[in-house]
């Protein structure tokens, strides 16, 4: 079974605002909230794991398959035999706008359940990074 899911926004935000916010893992509970806490080992590259616990659930540990500075990175989290990959992605739209894309794959036993699981609150998580994002343009414009 396999689950597909893609969201996205625009934004006005810097390339580089939007980079630093995913980038701070351990500070993404303060713009998430479906993130209580989250802890990256090490730096934030090809390979480096993070726990994420998230809201009302146990920590479970991801790492990062794909970092591509300042464009994209992608996280896969293997639950048993489910395997949950999310590729976040920073794209230009023209000189100033970009859109801000999580894609979602899940694969394994109960994929469709899981995905719309984990899925369920993206389109809040991209409304409150962006707008995070934006006040903070603002400041260091």
């Amino acid at each position: 079974m396999s689950f597909h899911r893609e969201f996205s926004t625009t934004t006005s935000a810097a390339r580089a605002t939007i980079w630093a916010l995913w980038t701070d893992i351990n500070n993404w509970s303060s713009w998430n909230v479906g993130v209580a806490h989250a802890q990256l080992t090490g730096p934030f590259v090809n390979g480096a794991t993070f726990s994420m616990t998230p809201s009302g659930q146990d920590a479970m540990t991801s790492r990062l398959v794909r970092v591509e500075e300042g464009v994209a990175f992608t996280d896969e989290t293997v639950l048993g035999d489910i395997c949950v990959t999310v590729e976040h992605r920073i794209e230009p739209l023209d000189a100033s706008k970009l859109r801000v894309v999580y894609s979602a794959h899940v694969t394994g036993p109960g994929a469709e359940h899981v995905g719309a699981m984990v899925t369920e609150d993206f389109d809040d998580v991209l409304a409150a990074l962006v707008k995070l994002a934006e006040s903070s343009s603002v400041e260091t414009a």
